[in-house]
Formats: C-alpha cells, structure tokens, sequence
C-alpha cells in the first residue's frame, strides 16, 4: 500500500512539473515572438499567470526561491519570493564583508506590491508595499534598498519613473488573469 501512495505522489508531482515546464515553454515562445519585432501593430500576446509564474520560476537568480506573481486587480501586482540577499550579491559577483554578510545571508520571504502603468511605448512601475520578513519597508529605508541592492544589483531596472517598453510594444493590459502585451507602430 505504501509503494502505491508514494508512485501516485510521484506522478502528481511529475504531472505538475511537465505542466510547469510546459507553461514555461508557451512564456518563452511568446517572449520570443514579441522580441522578433514580427507582430503586426495592434496584435496583442497574452501571457497567463500560470506562464509568468512558470518563467520566474525557471528565470529566477541564485538567492531567488519560490517567486510567485498574482495581479491583484487590474495594473497591480504582487511579487513574492524567499530571498537570500547574500547569495543574490554573490551570485552578482560582489562579496559583502563580514558584517554585511551576517545582515544579507539567510532566507527572508519578501513581497513587493507595485502599480504599472503604460501607454504610447512608455511604462512606469510604482512601489506601493514592500515587506521583508513580514516587516513593511517605506520611505527613505526603502530608496536606500532601492538604490543600494535593487540598482546595484540591476542597474537597467527602472522604478518609479517612465521607461521605454521596447520591441514596439505599445502598452501592457495588467488584469488579473494575466498580462496582454499590445503592440504599436
């Protein structure tokens, strides 16, 4: 009886695991086919939740486990993950001294909600609610994570000010189902 139970847990996980990866694939092609430059102006590429998530899941940097994005009504999104802060620098290929590295090493579950914006090519991304370890992080504590962790580490990220969307992407339909990617010109 106990071999039974631990092949039907076996299959359900390799069941879940082959529709991950096949989510995983669907997100890619379509990253793809939106990065060709291919698509008509006014077609329109929808990206399920399950896909993104499958994408950051696969995507995601050493120091990143179990990233999860929800939108929780239309241009809002949750972002969760545990993140350990040390190993995401060294795996960036910075070595926090000592003392830094007794802040930064070790798991925290962080959650990041944010609005997004866009139109005309253009978007912007606005941190609403930050929490790290189930304590909420704002005002100048939160611009210094922003700049010393967030930009140190990705220096191309954007936060709080208009970017360009790039491969003629017009503008992005945030809803709770998923993300439509619009493109223009």
């Amino acid at each position: 009886m106990e071999i039974c139970r631990v092949w039907a847990i076996s299959l359900i996980a390799l069941g879940a695991w082959a529709g991950a990866s096949s989510d995983y694939d669907a997100a890619r092609r379509k990253f793809d086919l939106i990065g060709s430059e291919r698509l008509k102006p006014g077609s329109r590429v929808d990206l399920s939740l399950r896909e993104l998530n499958a994408y950051a899941w696969q995507e995601a940097p050493p120091g990143v486990r179990n990233p999860r994005i929800q939108v929780v009504s239309p241009g809002v999104v949750t972002g969760t993950a545990l993140i350990d802060f040390g190993k995401l620098e060294r795996a960036n290929g910075y070595k926090p001294g000592w003392l830094m590295s007794k802040l930064l090493d070790g798991e925290r579950p962080v959650s990041v909600t944010a609005r997004i914006q866009s139109s005309g090519g253009h978007a912007r991304v606005d941190a609403q609610r930050v929490e790290i370890g189930g304590l909420e992080v704002d005002g100048r504590t939160l611009d210094f994570l922003i700049h010393n962790f967030l930009l140190a580490l990705y220096p191309d990220a954007v936060v709080g000010r208009p970017f360009d969307l790039g491969h003629r992407i017009d503008r992005l339909d945030v809803q709770p189902g998923g993300v439509g990617v619009i493109v223009g010109r």
